[in-house]
């Protein structure tokens, strides 16, 4: 008798346990499909050469799932700033001149806002076409989208958004690496040393604080302070300034001969700038001479 109530007991604890199986097998077959990106805001970083040319990037989507999908599986994209106005506020708050910017239109077109995945495959892309020459290095630019679902497919809602997000590069520095040369020299002929980032601006133009100013993070300051190197095919490096600074050229020096070098030692690959310049900020009237040098480290 005690034997049958247990059995009785113990017949709905297994009817439970077979359910929930079921249920476990049935989520873990299922093809739920996710745009690839980061898990820090859906981010996806495509750095871009600055080439003067076109620059062809993507935008991919997976399937979950313990089987690959029996049918082709299509979502649908669409521009939608959401998902940027929600990053900004998360880093930035109300501090609106911090914020990150929607890529200008003119900068890329997606032809086709649709991304199938095969049967059979797990991943499924769409084209962007990006043009970045023309961005700023100092703004942070995002194509902001989000996936619908179309019928019969299954989309995770945590992984239905992307910001997509171009950085620009040039083969001197990059937006997306901290591009930061070690300088050795002397202003006014008293020695000096410090450190100083560039900024890619075009394929062979890059921007950078000048003499021994110290570098802030705002418009005015950099439009003052800052000077462009321009290398051209024999390596000469011309200089002049970015916007409103005071700033000449200074040639004839031969240890700092306005010369752009990819220094090799020992297997390290180095780039090397060696300046020569005199600019006046403050009223004040500094000759730089100075070396510029980074280690190539991909």
């Amino acid at each position: 008798m005690k034997r049958k109530y247990i059995a009785m007991l113990a017949l709905p604890l297994v009817l439970t346990s077979c359910k929930d199986n079921e249920i476990f097998e049935k989520e873990m077959y299922k093809n739920v499909v996710a745009l690839i990106s980061s898990s820090y805001h859906n981010t996806f970083q495509e750095v871009v050469p600055l080439t003067g040319e076109e620059y062809t990037g993507y935008i991919a989507a997976s399937s979950g799932g313990t089987d690959v999908p029996a049918n082709n599986m299509v979502i649908q994209l669409e521009e939608d700033p959401a998902p940027l106005d929600k990053y900004n506020r998360a880093l930035h708050d109300a501090d609106e001149k911090l914020y990150a910017k929607l890529l200008p239109r003119d900068k890329y077109v997606i032809e086709d806002y649709k991304i199938q995945i095969n049967a059979g495959e797990r991943t499924g892309r769409t084209m962007v076409k990006l043009r970045a020459d023309g961005l700023s290095p100092d703004s942070t630019y995002f194509i902001s989208l989000k996936a619908t679902e179309t019928p019969g497919v299954e989309l995770n809602a945590l992984k239905n958004t992307i910001l997509y997000q171009i950085q620009i590069r040039n083969d001197y520095a990059s937006q997306a690496t901290n591009s930061l040369y070690s300088m050795t020299g002397a202003a006014n002929e008293i020695v000096t040393a410090g450190n100083k980032k560039m900024f890619p601006l075009t394929k062979k133009t890059v921007r950078l604080i000048t003499g021994t100013e110290a570098f802030e993070n705002n418009l005015e300051h950099i439009n003052k302070t800052s000077m462009v190197l321009e290398v051209g095919e024999d390596k000469k490096v011309t200089i002049k300034p970015f916007k409103d600074l005071q700033i000449k050229q200074v040639d004839g020096d031969s240890r700092y001969p306005n010369t752009y070098t990819l220094e090799e030692i020992y297997g390290r690959k180095f780039h090397v700038f060696l300046l020569s310049y005199e600019y006046t900020y403050n009223k004040k009237t500094i000759h730089m001479q100075e070396e510029l040098r980074m280690e190539i480290t991909n």
